[in-house]
């Protein structure tokens, strides 16, 4: 498992380092002034970026501020570890790598940093839960998240006014009505096995809860038990799509949705931009995916999309804690929003997308949690599992499996969880 690969890695780090040179902890300089080295994720955001660097570098005479946005900076970043190559300051989701570089103690304890007060509870809290078990500390400034849910043409709901559902009753009439107006109530891409977990998501964060995954490892309860109920929602949703559902892929699917060949469609907001490539014009708005017959149950899915950490071995915590800080000014946060359609984890007054009108309720108020699927390991493969499930349509099959899977691709994890139980009883630390 990646954690330990990086356990292994950090190891050898350290005894490279003793043989040979001492590192990179010593303070680096370009012309006198403090290096500060951010590498992220989001090359769709390079534009971005490039913006902020400059705008830093000529507001700061003391730290020059050097962005890089590879196209697979997961792989950059790991072959940086083991070279000892750290940067200072890491832009990365809040997933299964974040909780990885928790536990392999790579990551520096900012809960000194002043920044923090101005994030949203919420999404601290988010970060919380990615913990595979309690760790004293703060390890990520969380700076902008996404929204899923379902898409929608809006001027094709006013055209036939179809209202929007607040239940799982009401989408399963409301698919039957865009039916009976010879209409594709979804469009599905997938043949691309992601895609798949779009809608499992949603729905998961109303009918499973955010603590599942660690409820499991737990010993309190299992996924058959927990996901039924989600897994025949998506079987049952398939009758409102194309007939052949893994014969479109992502791209696919953006295009019909994009041509008005569907009335909705199961995604999150990043899809949006491509969408409007095919379409500039096309009227989006989005709601909640309403899994509960109990609207008050529904819960918005809004995961940590970019978060910025500060690496263990940073030889200069104050400058990139200046970055950070001019990364959180108000201007910086709505410039990103408005070139990602971004949700922002700063509170304040900020202007989101229109096509995330129908869900400015639910985060304004704080009523989301975070994606299922960033908790999952990458080796297990769920969306191919969720894919393979849909097409053989086991129920009971597929939840078993997926428990066995769980146990099979966490068993150190749940060794370590339980162990950490029996020691501590059942606080969270």
């Amino acid at each position: 498992m990646l954690r330990k690969s990086i356990k292994a890695l950090l190891a050898a780090v350290c005894v490279l380092g003793s043989l040979s040179m001492a590192g990179c902890a010593g303070e680096r300089a370009d012309g006198g002034k403090t290096v500060v080295e951010l590498v992220h994720y989001k090359p769709e955001a390079v534009n971005y970026f490039q913006e902020v660097e400059a705008k830093f570098n000529d507001t700061h005479q003391d730290i020059q501020l050097k962005i890089s946005s590879p196209n697979d900076a997961m792989t950059v970043l790991k072959t940086r570890f083991i070279r000892d190559d750290n940067p200072d300051i890491i832009g990365i989701g809040g997933d299964i790598n974040y909780s990885n570089f928790i536990d392999a103690e790579m990551l520096m304890d900012i809960s000194d940093f002043d920044g923090l007060s101005d994030i949203k509870e919420n999404y601290l809290t988010i970060d919380e839960n990615l913990k595979f078990v309690p760790t004293e500390g703060v390890y990520g400034v969380p700076y902008m998240a996404n929204a899923a849910g379902i898409l929608y043409n809006r001027d094709m709901f006013e055209e036939h006014n179809w209202q929007i559902p607040k239940t799982w009753d009401e989408l399963i009439a409301l698919c039957e009505d865009i039916q009976a107006e010879g209409i594709l109530p979804f469009y599905m891409g997938y043949k691309d096995t992601w895609t798949c977990l779009s809608p499992w998501n949603s729905a998961a964060s109303s009918l499973a809860g955010a603590t599942v995954c660690k409820e499991v490892n737990k010993g309190n309860t299992t996924f058959a038990k927990e996901y039924d109920v989600l897994a025949e929602q998506m079987r049952t949703l398939l009758s409102y799509g194309p007939k052949d559902f893994v014969a479109y892929s992502y791209n696919d699917a953006c295009t019909a949705f994009a041509r008005g060949e569907s009335a909705m469609y199961m995604i999150g907001s990043y899809a949006v931009p491509q969408i409007k490539s095919v379409n500039p014009d096309i009227n989006i708005d989005s709601f909640v995916y309403p899994a509960s017959n109990v609207p008050e149950e529904n819960i918005l899915t809004s995961g940590v999309d970019l978060q910025f950490c500060v690496m263990k071995d940073c030889p200069n915590k104050e400058a990139a804690y200046e970055v950070m800080r001019f990364l959180l000014e108000d201007e910086n946060v709505q410039a990103y929003m408005d070139d990602q359609n971004a949700v922002p984890c700063k509170k304040g007054s900020f202007t989101l997308a229109s096509m995330l009108d129908g869900m400015k309720e639910y985060i304004d108020a704080g009523n989301v949690t975070d994606y299922q699927d960033h908790f999952y390991p990458t080796e297990m493969a769920v969306d191919a599992l969720i894919q393979t499930y849909l097409l053989e349509g086991d129920t009971d099959k597929f939840l078993q499996g997926f428990d066995k899977s769980w146990i099979r691709y966490n068993r150190d994890l749940i060794e370590k969880v339980r162990k950490y139980e029996a020691e501590h009883g059942n606080k969270e630390g």
